[in-house]
């Protein structure tokens, strides 16, 4: 370890894993250090993964709950919540086993340990080892935020990793927060047959993406027996033997809502506190996250930064995009090509699901760029009317004169999947024209995108 690496990836999860893939394929000399009790990365062990399984149990369960809605008679449905928990602690087993055997496949080096910058291209271990980089990768994630709301940080809450983890049905959660992570966990434990009450601060649920989406949201949540309250002012939050509870303004209103427990879905922040970034002369914004430009290379050129430490999107394929990205650049390959927000894929896996792709017309209009849009709804579709799927829409937005798609919103089943139907013709350039010269299967779901398709090409001529 006395010779310098060419690249040194600090955490290996979803960024520093490929980062390292990548540089070692080029015949780079590498290494990942990883300090993590468990490896395996955010999105395997405590993320993606297992909020997934999870969720799909749920979704199961809600089907057959609601099977009289197409004549079917399924009594006696309930969550095994110690077999679900069995069943998705199997499941992410096996897929970390996968990434500790990369890790570990000795096409680089595996350092365990925490790591701390001593100078732009030397960090420190805890059992006082040094490692020397040429280029740096720092790749660690985020961690959960305890903003500022009176009480919270002296209360008793759960995060996503203690909802992730449970292997029993809480009879009441507060959820307090409205984004990805909260509005999936709170239909989760309301499926399971938790009493669910939803506080969120910002006017609208989920707010990244368009009101629109948040109120379809909204009322699936609301018909499933949610309790939803947004633009709210959190007062305090108290948790004792008995419970908790959590005071907020809505409106004119003061309202306490009291529950066994309190889920903190208010956000996450980058985990970057322990590395010293300041020795290395690596800048941070006002949010926390490592300032990076279009080749994720920090304020000290040789260190990079990929994933959520620096943003600006949380989302595991864009960390990869990044990392990769950067190994590439760090070892002079010609030609690259930043990371394009104008192909930005999102997925919401509630129920509905909420996926985008692009620009949405929000985005469009702020930057002032003609377009045409057109949306069509679920409960006029005959595939999703038979499969009693009638919430969401399909919207496509596409430039005024060629007709070449910029974005697409669906809201509905299977809307993570049916988002791809965009994939490829976003990042090929195509326009409506081109996607309706296409065959689409009938009947099918994903055959409701040619209803805005066709309707701007109607306006188009």
């Amino acid at each position: 370890m006395s010779r310098p690496f060419d690249l040194v990836a600090i955490g290996g999860g979803s960024a520093g894993f490929n980062a390292a893939r990548v540089a070692a394929a080029l015949g780079k000399r590498v290494a990942v250090i990883d300090g993590s009790r468990q490896l395996g990365g955010l999105c395997i062990l405590r993320g993606c993964m297992p909020s997934k399984t999870l969720l799909y149990s749920a979704d199961v369960l809600h089907l057959a709950r609601t099977g009289r809605d197409l004549g079917l008679r399924i009594a006696g449905a309930a969550a095994d919540m110690p077999a679900v928990h069995d069943r998705k602690r199997r499941i992410i087993a096996g897929f970390a086993r996968h990434r500790v055997s990369q890790l570990k496949s000795g096409k680089f080096a595996l350092i365990r340990g925490q790591a701390r910058f001593v100078d732009p291209h030397t960090v420190e271990l805890g059992d006082g080892r040094r490692i020397v980089g040429s280029h740096l990768l720092i790749s660690t994630g985020s961690k959960v935020s305890v903003p500022p709301v009176p009480g919270l940080s002296a209360a008793r809450f759960w995060t996503s990793d203690d909802v992730l983890d449970i292997d029993f049905k809480p009879r009441s959660v507060v959820v307090l927060g409205g984004g990805i992570v909260a509005c999936e966990l709170a239909q989760f434990l309301n499926r399971i047959g938790t009493r669910v009450c939803l506080v969120q601060r910002s006017p609208n649920l989920l707010r990244e993406y368009s009101e629109e989406a948040a109120r379809v949201v909204r009322r699936a949540f609301e018909d499933e027996g949610m309790e939803v309250h947004t633009g709210t002012r959190i007062v305090g939050v108290r948790s004792g033997p008995r419970g908790a509870s959590v005071t907020f303004r809505e409106g004119e209103r003061t309202l306490v809502r009291r529950a066994d427990h309190i889920l903190n879905a208010l956000g996450r922040e980058p985990n970057t506190s322990p590395l010293l970034l300041a020795n290395a002369g690596v800048r941070v914004g006002p949010n926390g996250r490592i300032l990076v430009n279009r080749w994720q290379q920090t304020s000290a050129p040789h260190i990079y930064a990929a994933g959520d430490c620096c943003g600006p999107h949380e989302i595991v394929h864009v960390a990869i995009q990044q990392a990769e990205l950067a190994a590439r650049h760090s070892a002079g390959i010609r030609n690259l090509r930043p990371v394009d927000d104008a192909t930005l894929l999102g997925v919401v896996f509630t129920d509905p699901q909420v996926a985008s792709i692009g620009w949405r017309e929000r985005d469009v209009a702020a930057k002032r760029i003609k377009y045409v849009a057109a949306s069509y709804p679920f409960n006029d579709h005959g595939k999703s009317i038979l499969m009693n799927a009638n919430y969401g829409y399909a919207k496509v937005v596409a430039a005024a004169r060629s007709g070449r798609i910029l974005g697409a919103e669906i809201v509905g089943r299977d809307a993570g999947e049916l988002i791809h139907c965009f994939s490829t013709p976003l990042a090929m350039g195509a326009t409506v024209h081109d996607m309706l010269r296409a065959p689409w299967y009938h009947p099918t779901l994903s055959e409701i995108v040619t209803y805005p398709l066709e309707e701007i090409a109607g306006k188009l001529g």
